[in-house]
């Protein structure tokens, strides 16, 4: 049932969250999204008209959680090799907060060509352009090993991403319980960037 001190629109978004990322866009229904949350289907649709603009709704609702704060560490005033830290710190908690985002995300791209210029708009685009030019001002400067700026970046994205992507594959061929991988993803946010950090220092 839904509680009188949730409001019932975040009850909503947080169903179709659950129901998007095991069916997907095509797979999902209203009334299971509906039972999901608790209500009936009636009110489902007095807060939004049909599945796509709930869709819609879910992933502007994420990216507004998102986005902003990895762009706050793309843009902060930190050596790099801090910022490298904390960015795999603040990243992989994000996901481990919103765990459903990467494969949703490449799940509708695979069905939908079209998903990243309607989703990814400027406002809600990652921005890494500081951080690429303090990684180019690194290697002037000899501090960190050549290395091209989009690369590295691409790398830590990947390395922070594939755990959560790739999930269950993981758990199944080494065995890990779902608390067991909880813990593993914990500790990545040590391993991720002191790889990258050895990997790049002279």
């Amino acid at each position: 049932m839904v509680k009188s001190d949730i409001g019932t629109e975040k009850v909503i978004l947080e169903a179709a969250k659950r129901v998007f990322h095991e069916r997907g866009l095509a797979g999902a229904r209203m009334q299971q999204i509906a039972d999901e949350a608790g209500i009936n289907k009636a009110l489902l649709h007095y807060y939004f008209r049909n599945k796509e603009q709930l869709f819609k709704a879910v992933f502007t609702d994420a990216f507004a959680q998102v986005i902003p704060q990895i762009n706050e560490i793309f843009d902060a005033d930190q050596p790099l090799l801090d910022k490298i830290r904390t960015f795999a710190v603040r990243y992989t908690t994000l996901l481990m907060e919103n765990h459903y985002l990467p494969g949703f995300i490449i799940q509708e791209i695979n069905n939908n060509p079209n998903f990243a210029a309607e989703y990814l708009t400027p406002e809600r685009r990652p921005n890494p352009q500081k951080l690429l030019s303090q990684i180019r001002e690194e290697v002037e400067a000899g501090r960190i090993r050549p290395v091209e700026p989009l690369q590295l970046v691409v790398n830590l994205l990947g390395l922070c991403l594939f755990p959560f992507i790739a999930a269950e594959m993981i758990r199944h061929v080494t065995g890990m319980s779902k608390a067991q991988y909880q813990r593993f993803l914990a500790e990545r946010q040590k391993h991720i960037p002191e790889f990258v950090i050895n990997a790049i220092t002279p």
